[in-house]
């Protein structure tokens, strides 16, 4: 009792003289120090020379027991030890904060809904700031282009260490591109981003804490991808490797001994089979046999790790080597622990919302949810927020759809206008959006950009329904049965079945949508399913129709061309065109030969990204890729709304959101580390 009395009191004094020695700058108080070159951060010896102080160094009092919980972690070094010889000095936004307490989470499961939660925790090599426009660094401390975008270099930290106290370097980053990204038994196709037109890049690493990404064309936007993309440029070598046969050539038989079937299978089980960064680890995929595993999962540079996993949700502890620390020289995070529920219920999440049972949340929560959460703050001890939203609701017609007469009409640009002018969007603002959206079609991109004709912001969201009906007797989609709905050209019934997710569009969004085409005839089934239902059908071809939010801004469009090359997105979201994308990438030996516009979207996009931004070329690339792809309605928009954003009054140096959008990782702009619990 009396050895941890006094290193109680040691760590105090050691706090105290941290203090000291270093004013406590905020966001809120400089206290007369100059910014930094990035806002609202430092690196140490730019903040050491703009305030005129020595920083000492002081840890979480419960540090020692959160390692404990730790699979495989040895006993802790010095603090010194820990953190990087240059960490990254944070500004809280309002006050220093203090050590304790446990964020409280929900999410829909795993992979179906957990961004919100993860991006509290998540690091990049570089961020947005909370202004949404400068790029800043995080675990990069710098970076540099050369002349022409094909040579983009990072320099890291020196002594930045993964979460099991093994050293961070720039071996990490080249083991992600090469061993992971690019190895078809990890990915069966690589992701976009880490292409160039199609092309790999090559990744030189001429020392520890030096990465030097070589393009084989320009692609300006790569720097945003590492600032808004969930999937981290970097993975555990020293860990992962092992499994790998390009890192050890025993990698099957280490795999083995652990109760693997190979090296991959522990890959998998570790790291997953997607960019997901929130795949479920070992703890489920291993349950029987997780004790004898050197980790039950892979080290992080997080704030905190996953220490305990099951079906029902997560816990995590802080990271003992993260390498931020706040103006005073406390080492962040903050908050202790993180405690994430999978309720995949929406009803069952607002009521825990309601009665104060999560400190954070916005994914899934809809304008429609606003109501509710409003009349509540008070008594539930909460603050919403609405914030604009990037993306906006909006629907798809399944254009390979395997039942070919479907198809056809699904597939006809007259049908789809027709279904875009029966809607009533006036009055879907009103009812579902509370009047607080602005109308406007699908472009592709959000906002949309100066050099996009304004037209296409209005095309085809007129409310015509008299036209549509024309439009549908054109093309022979009537009533033959005498039933009061339009039949298909051959007789047999027409039936849309509206299946969605509440974590991708609000039901009374759909319902209204479904009345609208029921109006003119077209016969409408609507049914909610879970998120994972919702990726299922999609991914195998079996919606009618598409209903989830869509939308990007540019600066993620000019790093990823997810948006214009069929499927139209990544898994997680809104795709049509599944046998375009079968016939893209088996370079035309199996799917569905997609029109001759989807083949112009393909190639203008990466022409696109290689373009000089502002260029005639390409603003003229960019109007040609607005053209197509609003003009021929593969997805059609409602309105740009926003949305709710939840926090318990009890969680500090929470800030005003920009938006309530995925499209810049949630919170990651917002500073999760620096987020504290006063109560």
């Amino acid at each position: 009792m009396k050895k941890l009395l006094l290193s109680g009191v040691a760590l105090f004094a050691l706090q105290t003289v941290a203090n000291a020695n270093c004013p406590a700058v905020t966001v809120a108080e400089m206290n007369g120090v100059a910014a930094g070159k990035y806002p609202q951060q430092f690196e140490l010896s730019e903040f050491e020379g703009a305030a005129n102080c020595k920083m000492e160094f002081s840890a979480n009092p419960d540090i020692e027991k959160f390692n404990g919980m730790i699979q495989g972690n040895p006993a802790l070094p010095s603090l010194a030890e820990r953190l990087p010889e240059e960490p990254l000095v944070v500004a809280p936004y309002d006050s220093v904060g203090k050590y304790g307490g446990t964020l409280d989470a929900l999410s829909n499961a795993t992979e179906a809904g957990t961004s919100d939660f993860m991006s509290t925790r998540h690091v990049n090599l570089v961020r947005y700031s909370d202004d949404l426009q400068t790029i800043v660094p995080n675990v990069a401390k710098g970076w540099q282009w050369n002349g022409d975008f094909t040579e983009l270099t990072f320099f890291l930290r020196k002594g930045h260490k993964w979460s099991d106290g093994q050293p961070f370097t720039s071996a990490d980053v080249k083991f992600w591109y090469d061993n992971l990204a690019l190895d078809p038994k990890v990915f069966e196709k690589p992701k976009d981003y880490v292409l160039v037109g199609g092309e790999r890049m090559q990744i030189e690493t001429p020392d520890e804490t030096t990465v030097v990404f070589k393009l084989p064309a320009p692609k300006p936007g790569l720097l945003a991808h590492f600032a808004t993309h969930y999937g981290q440029g970097f993975q555990a070598k020293h860990f992962l490797g092992q499994f790998h046969p390009a890192v050890n050539p025993d990698a099957d038989k280490r795999a083995q001994e652990l109760g693997f079937a190979d090296g991959y299978d522990a890959i998998k089980a570790y790291y997953g089979n997607s960019d997901w960064m929130d795949t479920a680890t070992p703890m489920l995929n291993h349950p029987d046999t997780v004790a004898k595993l050197p980790l039950a999962a892979a080290p992080t540079l997080e704030s905190h790790i996953v220490i305990k996993e099951t079906t029902e949700g997560r816990h995590f502890v802080a990271n003992p080597y993260f390498f931020m620390v706040d103006t005073t020289g406390q080492q962040l995070p903050y908050i202790n622990e993180m405690d994430e529920i999978f309720a995949n219920d929406q009803q069952v999440r607002l009521l825990k919302l309601v009665n104060g049972e999560a400190d954070y949340k916005t994914q899934s929560l809809q304008l429609s949810d606003a109501p509710l959460l409003l009349e509540n703050q008070e008594k539930g001890g909460y603050t919403i927020q609405l914030k604009p939203k990037i993306a906006m609701h909006a629907i798809s017609f399944n254009v390979t759809s395997a039942d070919e007469e479907k198809r056809a009409i699904f597939g006809d640009l007259g049908f789809r206008k027709a279904m875009s002018v029966a809607i009533n969007r006036e009055e879907l603002n009103q009812v579902a959006y509370f009047g607080e959206g602005t109308i406007q079609q699908y472009t592709g991109f959000s906002p949309v950009p100066d050099f996009v004709d304004e037209k296409w912001k209005t095309f085809a969201t007129e409310y015509d329904p008299d036209g549509a009906k024309a439009a549908l007797d054109g093309l022979g989609v009537v009533d033959k049965d005498g039933d009061g709905f339009r039949d298909l050209p051959s007789g047999k019934p027409l039936v849309l079945n509206l299946q969605f997710a509440t974590q991708g569009i609000a039901g009374q969004v759909v319902e209204l949508i479904g009345q609208y085409w029921s109006n003119v005839g077209i016969k409408t089934a609507v049914k909610e399913i879970t998120p994972d239902e919702y990726r299922s059908a999609q991914s195998s071809n079996q919606l009618d129709v598409g209903l989830w939010e869509k939308g990007q801004p540019l600066g993620i469009i000019l790093a990823n061309n997810e948006l214009w090359v069929p499927p139209f997105e990544n898994y997680f979201a809104h795709r049509t065109g599944m046998l375009w994308a079968e016939w893209v990438d088996s370079n035309g030996d199996k799917g569905v030969e997609p029109p001759e516009y989807v083949k112009e979207l393909i190639a203008d996009i990466n022409a696109f990204q290689s373009a000089e931004a502002g260029s005639d070329a390409f603003k003229a690339l960019g109007e040609k890729l607005v053209a197509n792809m609003t003009g021929n309605l593969l997805f059609i928009g409602t309105a740009i709304t926003p949305d709710p954003i939840y926090h318990r009054n009890a969680l500090k140096n929470f800030p005003e959101f920009k938006t309530a959008s995925y499209e810049y990782y949630r919170t990651y702009p917002y500073r999760g580390p620096q987020w504290y619990f006063d109560e």
